[in-house]
């Protein structure tokens, strides 16, 4: 079930064997998790749909904001763990591994807690900023409290998974996403169709299922301590200066673009909702599916950056160079088929989740030019990870911010009123604005500076 180098290490040493064979053996588990984690998400939403009505839909929906806003915090600090920890395991600095894991470790599960206390202590006047609805509150308040006791269990869960993956095992997070999945959903229909619990009951399905999946990483990781070279011992989660040092300057940049990113989605959707319901509809519809072919660009990414950090840490810069073209014809290559199901069958991929000829008509331009947007995010895929890998923070977060901020606002804004495109204008916006972000990567991939980085 897990991946054991013949020296007894648990993951794969990423620094030998072939190419390809390396890619596919670790980015198809975190792909599986990927869609995963979204289908169980559609499952939630079609069982509350369901069972709540209206008012328990938009409840659950608002009442979400807290953990929609600290879960991407978790994922960059996830995110700065793993690249530090393959550097580490690249270079085969064992000591510098158990610093670092015990280290982020430590500091999630701190933040974790602050971040908790302001959900349940301040969710009223959290829900009363969001202009949530009269017939909501209730609903909202609930879920929100509850789902905020879960916090620590999603930054534990991460933290743990972006060690493993540091460290070569991708299979085993896939493992613990699947447990929380299954549980979810198990406790879903009892609690809320059964015992009448309301986005209550929904929100204790979601807690349980995350203490699960953060339980099971936490006993994988201690039963494999000995493979993984970490001892888990009390000293072992001393907070080191200098890891958290760098795990802050990894981390902070990360979870404030993300952060601005989710400004700037906000931003397009409000302005697209003023267009009335069947632009809304058809944008709602569009981001759902955008969302579901990124997993595939996202997960070559996320894995070819750990690749990457690893072959950095033993200093064998070949080998990056051809990791980073096998990310790229992988991911184009995913990408052009995706395109194509688009361009060819845009009404029956619209139709599984509406019937209204409008909305499928305008759902035929949305994935006709979100094309651009898959065929770009494959491309900088690969080259950011050569970002990402070698722990150049600071060029990630302004890629990030020209991506998610400045390209997809400044482009919305003059497709919509420079060319009168209307709502149009809003999709081209979007499916363009990685085209500079990727630019900016490959020329940092092709100028070669990365080679000459210090490591982390």
């Amino acid at each position: 079930m897990t991946n054991k180098t013949e020296s007894g290490k648990l993951g794969l040493d990423l620094t030998e064997g072939p190419i390809f064979k390396s890619l596919a053996v670790f980015t198809i588990p975190i792909i599986l998790s990927g869609l995963i984690q979204q289908l169980y998400s559609v499952a939630d939403l079609i069982i509350i749909g369901k069972f709540l009505g209206n008012a328990g839909t938009v409840g659950v929906s608002v009442g979400g904001e807290v953990s929609d806003l600290v879960t991407p915090v978790a994922l960059a600090f996830s995110s700065a763990g793993q690249t530090y920890i393959a550097q580490s395991a690249g270079g085969k600095m064992e000591e510098r591994i158990r610093s670092a894991a015990g280290t982020l470790l430590s500091m999630v599960i701190l933040l974790a807690c602050v971040f908790m206390l302001a959900g349940v202590l301040f969710h009223k006047q959290i829900l009363l900023l969001l202009n949530c609805p009269g017939d909501a509150m209730r609903q909202a308040a609930d879920y929100m409290w509850i789902t905020s006791l879960g916090i620590p269990f999603i930054f534990g869960y991460n933290a743990v998974c972006g060690i493993l993956r540091g460290m070569g095992e991708s299979k085993s997070p896939l493992y613990f996403i699947a447990l929380a999945a299954g549980v979810n959903i198990l406790l879903d229909v009892p609690f809320v169709a059964v015992f009448h619990w309301g986005a209550a009951g929904t929100a204790v399905a979601t807690v349980i299922a995350q203490m699960f999946s953060f339980l099971a990483a936490v006993f994988f990781l201690y039963r494999n301590r000995v493979q993984l070279g970490l001892e888990l011992d009390a000293s072992s989660f001393r907070i080191n200066r200098r890891d958290l040092k760098v795990l802050l300057a990894l981390g902070v940049p990360q979870a404030v673009r993300t952060s601005l990113v989710r400004f700037s989605m906000f931003w397009v959707n409000m302005h697209v909702n003023v267009y009335g319901v069947i632009v809304s509809a058809a944008n709602s519809i569009g981001n759902k599916l955008q969302k579901f072919t990124d997993i595939f660009a996202g997960a070559l990414q996320q894995a070819a950056a750990v690749i990457i950090g690893q072959n950095l840490g033993a200093g064998k810069y070949e080998r990056v160079k051809k990791f980073v073209w096998c990310t790229f014809l992988s991911a184009f290559g995913i990408a052009v088929l995706i395109s194509a199901v688009f361009v060819l069958f845009p009404k029956s991929i619209f139709g599984i989740f509406s019937g209204n000829r409008e909305v499928l008509e305008l759902g035929t331009v949305y994935l006709r030019i979100m094309t651009a947007h898959v065929l770009w995010s494959a491309a900088i895929a690969a080259f950011q990870a050569v970002v990402v890998g070698s722990g150049f923070a600071s060029l990630n977060f302004i890629i990030g911010i020209l991506d998610g901020v400045l390209c997809k606002v400044g482009l919305s804004i003059l497709f919509v009123y420079g060319m009168g495109l209307g709502a149009v204008g809003f999709f081209a916006g979007t499916a363009w604005s990685r085209a500079l972000p990727t630019v900016i990567c490959f020329l940092y991939f092709y100028g070669g500076r990365w080679a000459k980085r210090k490591l982390l």
